[in-house]
């Protein structure tokens, strides 16, 4: 049976790959190779094989090519993208800083031309009440002098009529005598009518001054308001993307304000010093509410100062800042987690800290190649490595943006790469989620 199926085989054989001879001839003699079914079936596998493994490799690597370049040209204009949106944003930010400080120096100005028409206005009252008080002493003065006047006039016209009749005077006074006392009384009314008429001028113009301060400070406080106006609406545009970009990291903007108020005791963290105006005159409450506005503002003003220092100590900024090409990103890769990011670039490209903080480890440690290990604020660590190049020691103390070493391509590593990493409290977490919070503001 089975001598018949493989008699069959080879008959099937011999019809597909019919039994063929190489002949091999040479001066003196010929010989030949004969090739039979089964060597020719042998043969012809192997050749189809060789030639689809061949084809199929060869797509492989076209595929490969192909994805590749595309990887690489939309990773191109990504960045080129973030560039361009980090410079317009940092335009912007100068502007809005600019425009802040400028409002600042204006509040600044207001402030001064306030105190000193609230100085002027207070002088004005003053002596609008001194004359008032004055008037009134000239008043009761003017009205004793005319009862005076009367009584006077009415002993002058007694004695007019005793000299006219030519009997003698009371008292045994002489005409010449009443005649002087007449003149001195004319004359002193005199004096006191021009000395009234001087007083009420005198008043009349300091109620039309004062009514002239009340009209500056008036137009001064509308602008005023309009300054305040505008700093607040700085301060909010200035404030909220500071608070956004913590949550987008999943902070709490709260307790890192927080944490930063409470520890930080250097020039420039502490509360900025309450404004007082004065309390004295008719304008006492409305200068407690712009004391409270100014206040307010100046409370905004900390509130930024302590987010910069916040932002400043948690790993907001990229680390590398020349063209790099990212390669590889945080989670599963190959059945294990790779608990970071990679950016791809020529060895030596500088390698910046993403913030401030302190120096942990710097070395060699075995896969990572050459590490920087640097320990931040909140419990954060951030690594970098594969370095080709350290640049810091452990303990020292380095800035956000300062230079820490060269990339490199130390340990396990298939080429030319910074390996970077962010710990929270010892667990990986996604750098990328902080990278990509903060370049809307930095």
């Amino acid at each position: 049976m089975r001598t018949r199926l493989a008699q069959k085989l080879h008959a099937a054989l011999e019809r597909r790959f019919p039994e063929r001879r190489l002949f091999l001839r040479s001066d003196t003699e010929t010989r030949f190779i004969r090739l039979h079914p089964s060597t020719q079936l042998a043969a012809w596998t192997g050749v189809t094989l060789v030639v689809g493994w061949t084809i199929t490799a060869t797509a492989i690597l076209l595929m490969d090519s192909i994805g590749s370049g595309n990887f690489r040209a939309q990773a191109q204009r990504d960045q080129m993208i973030y560039e361009d949106r980090l410079n317009a944003l940092s335009a912007e930010r100068d502007l809005r800083a600019a425009e802040a400080a400028a409002a600042q120096q204006r509040f600044s100005t207001a402030l001064a031309q306030i105190s000193t028409m609230q100085s002027e206005l207070l002088a004005s009252e003053d002596r609008r009440r001194e004359m008032e008080t004055g008037l009134d002493v000239v008043q009761a003065a003017l009205r004793r002098t005319m009862i005076e006047r009367e009584t006077a006039r009415d002993a002058a016209a007694e004695l007019k009529l005793a000299m006219a009749d030519g009997g003698a005077l009371p008292g045994g006074t002489d005409a010449a005598s009443v005649e002087g006392t007449l003149d001195i009384l004319s004359g002193a009314l005199a004096d006191t009518a021009e000395e009234r008429d001087r007083i009420a001028e005198d008043a009349e113009l300091a109620f039309e001054q004062a009514n002239e301060m009340q009209l500056e400070l008036r137009l001064m406080t509308e602008r005023n308001d309009e300054i305040f106006r505008q700093l607040e609406e700085a301060m909010t545009v200035s404030v909220e993307p500071l608070g956004d970009m913590f949550r987008a990291a999943g902070m709490d903007p709260d307790a890192m304000i927080k944490k930063v108020r409470k520890g930080y005791s250097g020039i420039g963290g502490g509360a900025l010093t309450p404004i007082q105006f004065s309390t004295m005159g008719a304008h006492a409450g409305h200068a407690d509410q712009d004391a409270e506005r100014a206040n307010a503002l100046l409370d905004k003003m900390d509130e930024i100062n302590l987010y910069r220092i916040a932002a400043s100590k948690a790993p907001f900024a990229t680390p590398v800042k020349s063209s790099y090409r990212f390669t590889s990103g945080f989670g599963q890769r190959w059945g294990r987690l790779h608990a970071g990011a990679d950016f791809a670039a020529p060895i030596g490209t500088p390698v910046y800290s993403t913030a401030d903080g302190v120096v942990v480890s710097a070395g060699w440690a075995s896969g990572y190649g050459r590490l920087v290990k640097i320990q931040h604020e909140f419990g954060i660590e951030t690594r970098y490595a594969h370095l080709n190049k350290i640049s810091v020691k452990v303990g020292q103390r380095v800035s956000r943006g300062e230079r820490i070493g060269d990339m490199g391509n130390s340990g396990r590593s298939t080429g030319p790469h910074l390996h970077y990493e962010v710990r929270v409290g010892g667990t990986p977490v996604n750098p990328m989620t902080y990278i990509r919070a903060g370049k809307d503001v930095f």
